[in-house]
């Protein structure tokens, strides 16, 4: 069942989080810039409000959310209603993927990603950025998770644990950059993005559709 009450109540509170933490969600979308393709048909599963998917020139978009899908069209994302793991589209439809902070609040990962893989091209791009339970961030979220709206029932996963659901699902890991190197209240300025993983908070994976 799609984890939607969060994102349908506090929309308003979602999208101050984007303000008051600006130079976090630069750093983060810069990171995800330098992976993802710059041509091509794109498509961000989990879109949520836009905001990622607006400023990055993607077109096209799907949440289960009611009030994210409205405030996405209101950026100018074609959204549509589903959940990764029952995606709408054909096989090979998409030359990239993007999926950021969503994986977390997905049931079932294997199946969002077996999806993910079922409606890209041949050597289509999947780039997935997430929050790295390891990190500062990301056990900063879980120890207050009882605290947060959104990541009360989120499931978090280390960098490994997504290199390994890749790797299961058929998608060639290509790059593995990160960013987010202080506590979001500390961040003044762009951070950029360094290879590997293991510092910072948000990772972003780029990883190709390979042979099934």
């Amino acid at each position: 069942m799609a984890r939607t009450e969060a994102f349908d109540k506090y929309l308003a509170e979602y999208e101050q989080w984007f303000i008051d933490n600006r130079y976090v969600f630069l750093s983060e979308l810069e990171a995800v810039r330098v992976l993802l393709p710059d041509s091509g048909r794109g498509v961000e599963i989990g879109v949520g409000s836009g905001i990622f998917a607006s400023s990055l020139n993607i077109e096209e978009g799907c949440d289960p959310s009611v009030a994210m899908r409205k405030k996405s069209q209101s950026r100018g994302i074609r959204v549509i209603d589903c959940i990764a793991e029952y995606l709408p589209w054909d096989d090979n439809t998409f030359d990239y993927v993007l999926m950021v902070t969503t994986i977390c609040f997905v049931d079932d990962p294997q199946k969002a990603i077996r999806e993910i893989n079922r409606v890209l091209k041949p050597g289509g791009v999947l780039v997935i950025g997430f929050v790295d339970m390891n990190s500062p961030v990301g056990k900063d979220y879980i120890k207050h998770r009882d605290k947060s709206h959104f990541y009360s029932d989120a499931s978090f996963f280390s960098t490994d644990e997504i290199h390994k659901l890749l790797r299961e699902n058929n998608l060639i890991t290509h790059k593995t950059i990160q960013t987010v190197f202080d506590k979001p209240d500390k961040i003044t300025d762009i951070q950029p993005a360094k290879n590997g993983y293991g510092e910072g908070s948000f990772i972003v994976i780029k990883a190709f559709k390979g042979a099934i």
